[in-house]
Parts: C-alpha cells; structure tokens; sequence
C-alpha cells in the first residue's frame, strides 16, 4: 500500500470515527432495503435514486458517462433535497454502522463519506427520511448474502401485473437474458444515448410523453435519469429511476465473487443483437434517441 493510499485511509476512518460519535455532523436517516421494497410495491410513489456518482457530480465532478453540466448539477442539487411526497429519494445507506458490507465497500464508503459529507449536509432534508439505494444495489456490496433472493423476489414484485416502458441506454439491455422484468404485462422501451443523455433529455422526456399515463418508466440513463425522473412525476406519469439494477441482477444470478463484466453491455446495433439471440428485445424499442 502506498504512503497516499495510507493517509487517505487514516484520515477517512478519523473522519468516519468522529461521524459516529456525533461530533461531525451529516447524519442523514435512511430506511432499510425492505422498507424501501415495500414502499414501492405498497405505493403508486416514483423513486429517484442518488448514489455516489451523482454526489461526486454535485461536487462539480464529471463521471465515466456523463460530463459536468451546470444545470444538471441544479437539478441534482434540488431532487436531493427531497421536495415532494409522491416522489421518494433514496440514498446510500452509509450513516450508521458499515459492517454489513465487503470490506472493499467499507473502505470506499468511508472515502466517500470523506469527501462528500458536506453534499449530504448542506443538500439533504434533515426532516425527512430517505430510501435506501440499495434498492437497486441489492447484491454485490453486502457481505451477507443470504437475504439477496428475498430483495430480489419483492424488487421484481414492483412492477408485476403492470405495462412497463423502459428508459435506456443502448448498451444496458435491463431484464434482456434474464428474468427481472418477466413479472410485467408488457415491456416497451425507449433507447437513449449510452453516455451524456443529460444533453438529449427534452427528446426522451417527449418519446415518454407519447405514452398513456397507466404506465410505468423504468428508467436507466445515469444523472440524466434523475431530472426525467422529476419531469415524468410533476406531468403524472410514475417513475422510477432503476440505475445498475440489472446489472446488480445479473451478478446475484451468477452468484458473482465481485464485479464481473456482463456481455449483454458489449451488445449494440441490430445485427448484433439480433445475432446474440435478442430479437425479442428489439422487437420492444419503440424510439430510439441517439447522438
């Protein structure tokens, strides 16, 4: 380990040592992964979901598929405050005790929490209860992972019975090889660009608002995915903002050791999918949004 790996680990375990003990403020209270399950299922509520990307974002920071824009930095910055009762956000559950994760998410929580504890501070509602983003990263971060299959039973319950339209990216394939959507009556999509959709969102949020307000978004675009999430909820519509999920999915299936490259995400253009055996896949886009 390097003498700068090691400062940072030391000054993160101080950091997180005093968070614990009340003496640095930013506690922010987050409902459990069940809870959250159950709200969704229980409730007609759209859900945006923060994890650490959008919080690095807040901080003025690009990320690997979406670059640094003042005005998707706002609206970060406004859904995290939590406005409305229709609309739960949820956020990482890192603001008590860490030990039900790997060490490796342990360690990168508390880094995280280093750097973005003022985010939580100044953007967060401290009146309000938030969800749990694990929701939708129900796998790979927990050390224990016997209770994953009942996580994945009630996430899958969301959306049973109902007409679903997906909001994706073209390398994303949610519930394509797998059976996380097969719950749903119906499955349409919407393809949108693989990286920057935050620069194309006025033409996806217009192909959504092609669609009766009986359905259900199931959205996949990054930080672009929170603003559409908001747009869709103020005109009536429910959302929600499924980020990794089948990604999360694919590794709880295979029982993966830690994260493992999913093919699917290689997969674009029609002859190519159309060769990987997923005619059925295009058969359900709709619109495509592309750059």
């Amino acid at each position: 380990m390097n003498i700068k790996r090691q400062v940072k680990d030391i000054l993160a375990l101080a950091d997180y040592g005093l968070y614990r003990a009340g003496i640095r403020k930013g506690h922010i209270r987050v409902h459990s992964v069940d809870e959250t399950i159950d709200e969704l299922i229980r409730t007609g509520k759209s859900m945006v979901r923060f994890g650490d990307g959008e919080i690095t974002m807040i901080r003025g920071r690009s990320l690997k598929l979406q670059q640094t824009d003042p005005a998707l930095m706002e609206d970060l910055r406004r859904i995290l405050g939590y406005q409305y009762d229709g609309m739960i956000v949820t956020v990482p559950d890192i603001f008590g005790n860490l030990s039900v994760y790997r060490k490796e998410s342990r360690l990168f929580w508390r880094d995280h929490l280093l750097f973005s504890r003022r985010v939580y501070e100044r953007c967060c509602d401290r009146n309000k209860v938030y969800y749990n983003t694990s929701v939708s990263r129900f796998y790979y971060a927990y050390a224990d992972k016997s209770i994953c299959g009942r996580w994945a039973e009630g996430i899958r319950r969301i959306w049973q019975d109902k007409d679903v339209v997906v909001v994706e990216g073209e390398r994303t394939h949610n519930g394509v090889g797998n059976d996380l959507l097969d719950t749903a009556r119906s499955v349409e999509r919407i393809i949108g660009p693989s990286s920057n959709a935050y620069a194309r969102l006025d033409e996806i949020a217009a192909c959504c608002r092609e669609y009766p307000k009986d359905r259900l978004f199931l959205i996949s675009l990054g930080a672009a995915a929170k603003p559409l999430t908001e747009r869709l909820f103020l005109e009536g519509y429910r959302a929600l903002d499924i980020g990794n999920l089948d990604m999360e999915y694919e590794w709880y299936l295979s029982g993966a050791k830690g994260k493992e490259k999913i093919p699917k995400h290689g997969v674009t253009g029609e002859a190519a999918n159309r060769e990987c055996g997923y005619g059925a896949y295009l058969s359900q886009i709709k619109k495509r949004v592309l750059v």
